[in-house]
């Protein structure tokens, strides 16, 4: 029950889908019911059995099939939980890539960056709430209803497992929608998204221990002993939390060094062509740019009465040209086009530049950096790529 947004990279692949059986689209995404799914509707349907038994003794092997109606009922709740949340994240510019119903539960995932505080609190908020409102249907239902039979057992277990669900979601702690809600509230203070995901974070992780302690502590509390099963199910699912709160600490320190690099830093210097030279002016420009230094600069040809960039040589062209024909061969002939619009600006970064480039480079190597019409750099798309691993 917890939202997710993949970083962006310089070329992304398609989204990888979670795997199991498509049963629709929501918010132009896929629905998958993976196989993990079932595994969690037979242990619940054999868990909640004796319940059924207990309160309805005359019903007897259909008691299992009221147990698998109610396990039904209760993914069905985590459905429009997740619906709720794609529904929101379209709505606020997102790109939804799949809602998948799992053996946790379920979770949606979606690409676009979240650009404000303010999205991030509504696309995780939306998820709890919609909870709580069925909890609110099932119990006014419940109350409603004349007699004590199978149906109103489904009404009273629907009002209190989305009454569950719906408050541990609010939980202040990452992976929850909770602890995204958190992020959000110390990101519009901050300024600073990393902060508000490193303490969500790191909140999520004490949440995590105080799953586990609450299993052990109540019953001490009651003068009880604490049964095994509550404690193995406590002890996975603050595993699960410790393990995505530790995720996202990762993930908000990686995003901020991403959000680090710039345009600028990365740009290979340039020495400008006029379009119609030769082969033989350029090399001229690049070593007297270079100052006697090994030729690194990128020549790029630029034209019109803006000096546009227009292209780049290729240096196994360059080099490929005889010395003796240098003089005679003009740029346009060694040179590689730039695509159009794929420019960057010297200060785009992070995000901001990783989106430009996979959207804009049209599978290009290498884009022109401009700044008020002026060529500063050219930014090599495979540097990118190892600044982005680095982080």
């Amino acid at each position: 029950m917890t939202t997710s947004e993949p970083a962006s990279t310089p070329a992304p692949p398609a989204p990888q889908r979670s795997k199991g059986f498509v049963i629709g689209r929501v918010a132009g995404a896929p629905v998958i019911v993976t196989r993990s799914w079932f595994l969690a509707a037979f242990i619940l349907t054999i868990l909640f059995v004796p319940n059924v038994q207990a309160l309805a003794p005359g019903l007897g092997a259909g008691a299992y099939l009221v147990a698998f109606v109610f396990v039904l009922l209760l993914f069905g709740s985590v459905f429009l939980h997740e619906a709720a949340h794609a529904l929101v994240a379209r709505a606020r510019g997102q790109n939804v890539t799949e809602l998948a119903v799992t053996l946790w539960g379920g979770h949606t995932a979606y690409t676009g960056g979240l650009g404000r505080p303010l999205d991030g609190f509504l696309v995780a908020v939306v998820g709890p709430l919609t909870n709580l409102a069925l909890a609110a249907g099932f119990w006014f239902a419940y109350q409603a209803s004349p007699a004590l039979n199978v149906p109103t057992l489904l009404l009273y277990a629907g009002a209190l497992s989305n009454a569950f669900v719906g408050a541990f979601n609010l939980l202040p702690g990452l992976p929850l929608d909770g602890g995204q809600i958190l992020e959000s509230i110390v990101w519009a203070i901050t300024g600073k998204r990393t902060t508000g995901t490193v303490v969500a974070g790191w909140v999520g992780r004490v949440v995590a221990v105080g799953v586990l302690v609450w299993a052990l502590a109540v019953p001490f509390v009651q003068g009880t002993t604490p049964r095994l099963t509550t404690v193995l199910w406590s002890a996975l699912i603050g595993a699960f939390l410790w393990a995505g709160a530790g995720a996202a600490i990762t993930n908000g320190l990686r995003r901020e060094a991403i959000d680090g690099l710039s345009a600028a830093a990365l740009a290979g210097p340039v020495v400008l062509v006029p379009l119609g030279s030769t082969v033989a002016e350029a090399l001229s420009a690049r070593a007297a740019a270079a100052g006697g230094s090994a030729p690194a600069h990128y020549m790029v040809v630029v034209g019109g009465h803006d000096d546009a960039p227009v292209a780049v040589l290729d240096g196994d062209a360059v080099n490929a040209v005889p010395a003796s024909a240098r003089e005679l061969t003009q740029v346009d002939a060694v040179a590689v086009p730039f695509v159009p619009g794929s420019a960057v600006h010297p200060e785009m970064s992070g995000t901001t530049l990783l989106t430009h480039l996979a959207q804009r480079s049209g599978g290009a190597r290498l884009v022109p950096v401009v700044d008020a019409g002026r060529v500063t750099g050219v930014l090599d798309l495979a540097d990118v790529a190892r600044a982005v691993r680095a982080t």
